[in-house]
């Protein structure tokens, strides 16, 4: 099995509902495009410490992480961040690593956009079940 990529969006949700709410402009929007490497094997969106500066994220609260090599580290874990594929978005937190590591989109926000890996091709894609708008399973 390879290793996927997907290009994403990521947006401050709490400056969406400040333009919501006509606080500020839509062009205060913080926002970033970005590649993340997918895993359906990690739990959450994890970002560097640098995408949380650049969005402004505030920390919500602490966690521990167990890390690929079987470290348990303590993160901090902030948000509101809207992650956005293609035409489906998903509002989360996310668990801030330190340095510069790439951003890893994990299970929570995948199942959250209704999108999977498409293992033959490598890459992320919309749920061909539900093309056209994302279906949560409530049973």
């Amino acid at each position: 099995m390879g290793i996927t990529y997907a290009d994403i969006e990521l947006i401050c949700s709490d400056d969406v509902a400040l333009h919501r709410r006509g606080y500020i402009s839509e062009d205060q929007i913080k926002s970033l495009k970005v590649k993340a490497l997918v895993d359906s094997g990690a739990s959450m969106l994890a970002i560097p410490e640098s995408i949380k500066h650049q969005l402004n994220l505030l920390k919500i609260d602490e966690q521990q992480a167990e890390l690929a090599d079987g470290s348990v580290i303590n993160l901090e874990v902030v948000g509101p961040v809207e992650v956005r594929f293609e035409n489906r978005k998903a509002i989360v937190t996310a668990m801030v690593v330190p340095g510069e590591v790439e951003v890893l989109l994990g299970a929570i926000p995948m199942q959250a956009m209704d999108v999977l890996i498409d293992l033959k091709n490598e890459r992320l894609i919309v749920n061909p079940k539900s093309p056209d708008v994302a279906r949560m399973l409530l049973k």
